[in-house]
C-alpha cells in the first residue's frame, strides 16, 4: 500500500514540474497572463505533491514500525 503513496506523490511532483516549464514558456514568449496562471497552477500542484510526499512518508514509518514488531 505504501508503494501508492509514492507512486501519487511522484506523479504529483511531475505535474508539478510541468507546469513550472509551461510557465517558464510562456513567460519567455511574454504571455505573462498565461504564464502566470500557470505558475498558480504549478504550485498548487506542488502543494498537492508535498502534502502526498508526507502522507507516502508517514505510512512507510507505520509500515516500518508494524514489520519490527
Amino acid at each position: 500500500m505504501s508503494q501508492n503513496f509514492h507512486q501519487r506523490a511522484a506523479e504529483l511532483h511531475e505535474l508539478a514540474a510541468h507546469a513550472h516549464r509551461s510557465a517558464a514558456v510562456h513567460h519567455g514568449k511574454e504571455d505573462h497572463l498565461t504564464g502566470h496562471e500557470l505558475s498558480k497552477q504549478a504550485m498548487e500542484h506542488a502543494t498537492n505533491a508535498f502534502r502526498s510526499s508526507q502522507e507516502a512518508h508517514q505510512e512507510s514509518e507505520k509500515a516500518d514500525g508494524s514489520s519490527k514488531r
